[in-house]
């Protein structure tokens, strides 16, 4: 087999361009099988002819799109005429490993972070006072300085001034739950607490300017007037050390994770976005794919492995379409997200982390939930097939009959799509034979191209013509006047 291929190669360069030309039609020119599933084939002619009569797009994404599905149903039917249900343990967990991994990840999350959020509480008062983090309160009477004239803006800031006058640190609280004029008038104005950059800078500023305990003065903002009230540390701190523990997780999350990166020496390789996008096209030729887009010690993240994890992500991310479409300088920063997650799930192997037991138990379940409700949207259950075929070769075409008129129906746009979740989509074509023929989906869309031409022309001459005649068209003759009978 090596040598024929080392034959073909040494031809193909001998004899050029041309030669490439003709060699890959001799190859392809007698295609006639575009996917094969089990012991099902889906031939050139019948997708050219789905196609070709439905009202998809006739493009390669396309086409690919719907091999791709009727892979997914065919090998669903074989494993259920094989009453195989896919309900093993092992096949589950290599399916579901996406969730799998996220609880791998949580519970080695919840050993290395368990110290993360400790503070010394005895510093948190000085903290509070030097502004790592504020909270306070307002009252806010809204004149958005576009939609109002300044005289408008003049009256509210009067009606704010006379509110002023009998404001004190101590009634403020009271003042802003009958004064204020936005969402946190309920809470007597607090806004909880906040970190540096989170609030419109004018209002921060009057912040920083306060001592604790202190009012400011009228503060204009895009929104209106405030008076603005820094709370005392002892008003919010059982909030503040909450809030300052999750500030110091994050740091220290972002601390181990940058040493992580760093000691691990993670490197996107040159023409990782093109090869991103190519995957992104077609998953299903990429599925084996060993090519790598980022290295690190110890490890890689190959074409393959991407497939698995755009196929982990949720259908409404669209990641296939976000990719497709994303500028090439993007894509490493993307890359870069998906190699963290692999050092992650490398670290937490190491430290022999392992999910809870109950959580593997739900994850099984539902692998095997959307296995038998696969099966039974497409009436391929192996009980209902036992039940009419006595014989696997028989309950296979069995299986195979009742999705291919399915699959022309959905085509047609006359039946619901059942979706083959990615699991087992996943899991199926990792236990059994399957196949996609670029070749074959190539000349299905040249076929399927010409059975849409040929039904356009017959629908296009099928129109009745119009009674009307367009402007500049001679009359049809039932359109002439009548002509007048002579008399005798």
């Amino acid at each position: 087999m090596k040598r024929n291929v080392i034959l073909a190669t040494t031809l193909v360069a001998t004899l050029g361009i041309a030669a490439c030309d003709g060699f890959k039609e001799a190859l392809t020119a007698h295609v006639d099988v575009v996917a094969r599933a089990g012991t099902q084939e889906l031939s050139v002619t019948r997708l050219a002819d789905l196609l070709g009569n439905a009202k998809v797009p006739l493009r390669k994404d396309v086409a690919n799109a719907v091999a791709d599905i009727w892979v997914s149903y065919q090998l669903l039917g074989y494993a259920a005429a094989h009453d195989d249900s896919l309900h093993d343990p092992k096949v589950a967990d290599e399916a579901m490993w996406s969730m799998v991994a996220q609880e791998k990840s949580k519970a080695f999350h919840s050993v290395i972070s368990k110290d993360w959020s400790k503070v010394d509480s005895a510093t948190l008062p000085v903290r509070y006072a030097v502004g790592e983090m504020y909270a306070a309160r307002h009252i806010l009477l809204m004149s958005p300085r576009e939609g109002m004239t300044q005289k408008s803006r003049d009256s509210v800031r009067a009606e704010l001034e006379k509110i002023r006058r009998t404001v004190t640190a101590a009634n403020f609280a009271d003042i802003a739950k009958a004064k204020s004029q936005d969402g946190s008038k309920a809470n007597g104005g607090a806004l909880g607490v906040f970190p540096p950059g989170a609030m419109v800078p004018e209002f921060e500023n009057a912040v920083k300017a306060l001592k604790p305990g202190e009012v400011s003065g009228i503060v204009e903002s895009q929104f209106g007037f405030h008076l603005i009230k820094r709370q005392p540390y002892e008003e919010v701190a059982k909030e503040f050390a909450q809030a300052y523990g999750q500030v110091a997780t994050q740091k220290a999350e972002s601390v181990y994770m940058a040493a992580m990166e760093k000691g691990a020496v993670v490197e996107v390789k040159s023409g990782a976005s093109k090869t991103v996008k190519e995957v992104a096209q077609d998953i299903d030729a990429h599925r084996e794919d060993k090519a790598t887009l980022v290295s690190w010690k110890g490890g890689s993240l190959t074409a393959a492995r991407l497939v698995q994890w755009m196929g982990a992500m949720p259908p409404q991310a669209r990641i296939r379409e976000q990719l497709a479409q994303a500028p090439d300088t993007a894509i490493p920063y993307f890359l870069k997200q998906i190699a963290r997650n692999e050092l992650i799930l490398r670290a937490a192997d190491s430290a022999k982390t392992i999910p809870d037991s109950a959580a593997m138990a739900n994850i099984r379940g539902s692998f095997y939930g959307q296995v038998a409700g696969a099966m039974s949207e497409l009436k391929v259950s192996p009980f209902f097939l036992k039940d009419s075929a006595k014989t696997a070769s028989e309950r296979e075409r069995l299986a195979a009959s009742r999705i291919d008129a399915y699959f022309d129906l959905l085509l047609a746009e006359k039946a619901q799509f059942v979706n083959i979740p990615e699991p087992v989509s996943s899991a199926l074509r990792k236990k059994y034979e399957s196949r996609v023929v670029a070749a074959g989906i190539e000349r299905a869309l040249e076929r399927a191209t010409k059975i849409r031409q040929v039904a356009d022309s017959t629908r296009a001459a099928q129109q009745p013509q119009s009674a009307v005649p367009m402007p500049g068209a001679a009359p049809t003759p039932a359109q002439q006047p009548a002509t007048p009978a002579k008399k005798p």
